[in-house]
């Protein structure tokens, strides 16, 4: 008899995700080449086997992340790959060391090896929800480069990709916001995401068909989490008017928005260096050339590369700057995040920090 079924379901997830891991580590072996050999010549000594990759798990002790975790410790050695897990403590609430610690004992117990638990200051900038999210990465890429880590696994959902998908609407961003969240990002494609097709219901059965101990975030309840607000009072809402299938549709329309966002930053690429000048100044004639979705890409990345935080660089920056083409009447500079400032100069934009 097999596994539950949202047991396997999770495996064959994480299965997935590691064979893809697998074949990157396959083709890209580091310095690591064949030995040389003819006549007249000695061979080469022979080389060291290339280490197995090692994938670490990010786990806060929620059941996505348990669910990741032991699927991870089920599937790694089955395919020769290491594995290991990092737990997160936010300081955010009282008695986090303690849980981060039990975290870590689970873990263990799982056969992860190694784990490690690493406490983060969370600022302000950004509110808290996104404060703790730039805290909780920032710890992870220096776990993952302290571990020589080939990969970070995360544990987001069907259901997460669809609540970020409705928060990206009411943030009016655009369509790379309405991508929701790449199964693969960060730098190198750090981070894999394998339950991004999977709801979150599946993951919590397969805890309990595990009878893995979960823990219960307060955080996720907290009404003054916007996040929260949405998870247990807009999403069912929605459902409610519209039927069953809300999250699914949300899901698959991020896949289908990442498919387009990305098309349109790969012209926006290629357009953004026929219209920079040997200063690097854009051509105001060649910008207004371009369709208005490319156009706006091409301000975007400029004024991120100018020194503006692209997560406090909205819709409404980028617009007033499209203005500067398509509605040039004299006006001022432009202020940006970052102390970044955009003004027209005879035919040319600048987009410098002032």
């Amino acid at each position: 008899m097999g596994p539950h079924p949202a047991v396997a379901a999770i495996r064959l997830a994480v299965r997935r995700v590691l064979h893809d891991i697998l074949d990157e580590h396959t083709r890209n072996p580091g310095e690591h080449g064949r030995p040389s050999g003819g006549p007249g010549r000695i061979p080469d000594a022979p080389r060291e086997r290339e280490p197995s990759p090692l994938v670490l798990v990010a786990c806060s002790g929620g059941a996505d992340s348990m669910a990741l975790a032991s699927a991870l410790a089920f599937e790694a050695p089955r395919l020769g790959v290491r594995a290991g897990g990092v737990t997160i403590d936010h300081g955010l609430q009282a008695g986090s060391d303690l849980r981060a610690a039990e975290v870590t004992l689970r873990l263990r117990g799982l056969g992860l090896d190694p784990v490690e638990a690493v406490a983060v200051t969370v600022g302000r900038e950004g509110g808290p929800e996104a404060a703790a999210r730039d805290a909780r990465y920032a710890a992870l890429d220096a776990a993952a480069e302290r571990h020589g880590a080939a990969a970070v696994l995360l544990g987001h959902t069907r259901d997460d990709q669809a609540e970020t998908v409705l928060l990206g609407l009411a943030r009016g961003s655009g369509i790379r916001s309405l991508s929701g969240m790449a199964a693969v990002s960060g730098a190198d494609g750090r981070y894999r995401r394998p339950f991004l097709r999977l709801d979150r219901q599946t993951a919590r059965k397969a805890c309990m068909a595990q009878s893995l101990h979960v823990w219960d975030d307060p955080h996720n309840t907290d009404p003054a989490y916007t996040r929260s607000r949405l998870r247990h009072e807009g999403l069912p809402a929605l459902e409610k008017a519209l039927g069953k299938g809300v999250v699914e549709a949300l899901a698959r329309t991020a896949r289908l928005s990442r498919d387009d966002a990305d098309a349109l930053d790969a012209w926006a690429g290629r357009a953004e260096a026929g219209v920079r000048d040997a200063d690097g100044r854009l051509e105001c004639a060649g910008l207004y050339a371009l369709p208005p979705a490319v156009r706006r890409r091409v301000l975007r990345r400029a004024a991120i590369d100018a020194g503006a935080p692209a997560g406090s660089l909205f819709a409404r920056h980028i617009e007033e700057v499209d203005r500067l083409i398509t509605g040039w009447r004299g006006q001022g500079a432009i202020n940006l995040p970052g102390r970044v400032v955009a003004r027209r100069q005879g035919g040319r934009l600048v987009i410098r920090q002032g």
